[in-house]
């Protein structure tokens, strides 16, 4: 049976209608946060401060008794400890930073304001009402959101993490990604060639970076040759191990091209079978309950840029994070000559002037799906849709980005 070939649209659809199912979240120890997203709102179970406290070392005092210009030292209140006496007209409370303040008292007065004798403080300059005296819910207030779900935590989130005595908290999971390279003819980086048909596999250092770019964990699986059951054992194996499985090659109708086959025998449920895309028609996508496989072709620009297209926005989805790739809309430089009827993806030049995108092909070379150079330098992806034509000098055009700071400037 010919595979169905879909629209690039109708194939987005099927990926993001199937990430709603899934159970994307976990709990885990704040400590070991750090980088992950929130998948719950943090919100203040109490005020903080709770109670009124010093900002300073010095002494409590009730405002209106400065006037007095002495004071006696009734009590000493550490940081920690509670306070329990009330102050009366002519007393203070030795009180540090961090420590509560007593009952009565309202300001607090600084040491180096005052000077100390026989349990007296003579008061050598005054202060305003309320000085140094941080207010009951300075910091927060109960019921205050403090950390919206969909916020990664940094040092920050971390802190206030602790200060509420969060010991667990709800994040998005990382999801992990097996990357499986098959073919004959690919070696693996310090293999020696044994003739000249052989290559050096790119696509599974190219997807490992950029799975590790996007937050992903990878579990290396390396090249494996034209052999049906040692990749179909390959891909069962890493499908234990990872949220992702992705191989590259083997997925269009050569006598060789044994991934197609594998996951029709397998119990899986099969999403995409094929998209009318340039690069990269013959993708195929199943699911395995929890579980995505992502069979990509095996040129190294086209198995980059379905990647991109397919598995990052997954990788990112499955972290909390939005799904759509970031797009902007770019001027071409040049006039751009479509090569085929499908929608194609290509690796443009771009660049920021003015306020504007701009988009070019130089130095760009044009041939097969296996010129991985094309993605050097300042790149961008050019979507030109599947019932659309060339374009000319002046047109503007839509453009997948992959640096994101360029949506910074």
């Amino acid at each position: 049976m010919k595979p169905r070939f879909i629209s690039f649209k109708e194939s987005m659809e099927i990926l993001e209608d199937s990430m709603k199912t899934l159970k994307l979240t976990e709990k885990i120890f704040t400590a070991d946060a750090l980088g992950r997203v929130l998948a719950e709102d943090i919100v203040a179970d109490k005020n903080s401060p709770e109670f009124e406290t010093s900002a300073m070392d010095g002494y409590a005092i009730r405002y209106e008794d400065q006037k007095l210009k002495k004071l006696k030292i009734v009590d000493l209140v550490p940081a920690g400890k509670e306070a329990k006496r009330e102050i009366q007209k002519g007393e203070c409370v030795k009180t540090f930073t961090g420590s509560l303040m007593c009952k009565g008292s309202d300001t607090l007065i600084p040491i180096e304001n005052v000077e100390v004798k026989d349990g007296y403080i003579f008061i050598k300059e005054e202060v305003e009402k309320g000085f140094s005296v941080r207010p009951v819910g300075e910091n927060f207030k109960k019921g205050e959101i403090l950390i919206e779900r969909g916020s990664k935590i940094s040092f920050a989130e971390i802190g206030v993490l602790a200060s509420l005595n969060k010991v667990l908290v709800e994040v998005y999971k990382k999801p992990s990604v097996s990357i499986i390279a098959t073919g004959s003819e690919i070696l693996d980086l310090g293999e020696e060639r044994e003739n000249s048909s052989q290559i050096y596999s790119s696509n599974h250092y190219t997807l490992e970076a950029i799975s590790k770019m996007e937050g992903a964990e990878v579990i290396r699986v390396g090249c494996v040759g034209d052999n049906r059951e040692l990749i179909k054992d390959k891909i069962a194996e890493s499908l234990k191990r990872s949220d992702i499985v992705v191989t590259t090659g083997g997925v269009s109708v050569g006598d060789f091209d044994f991934v197609k086959d594998i996951l029709k025998s397998m119990d899986v449920e099969y999403l995409i079978e094929g998209v009318v895309i340039k690069p990269g028609q013959h993708i195929k996508v199943v699911r395995a309950g929890e579980k995505y496989i992502f069979a990509l072709p095996g040129f190294p620009y086209s198995s980059a840029v379905t990647f991109w297209l397919y598995v990052v926005p997954l990788i990112r989805k499955m972290q909390g994070l939005s799904g759509k790739l970031p797009k902007v809309l770019a001027t071409l430089k040049e006039d751009y000559k479509k090569r085929s009827k499908k929608e194609e993806f290509t690796a443009v030049n771009i660049s920021y002037e003015n306020g504007e995108f701009f988009v070019d092909l130089q130095g760009k070379k044009s041939g097969s799906s296996a010129i991985l150079t094309n993605m050097l330098q300042n790149t961008a992806l050019m979507q030109i849709p599947q019932n659309e034509g060339d374009k000319k000098k002046g047109e503007r055009v839509e453009v997948i980005l992959f640096d994101m700071e360029f949506l910074r400037r």
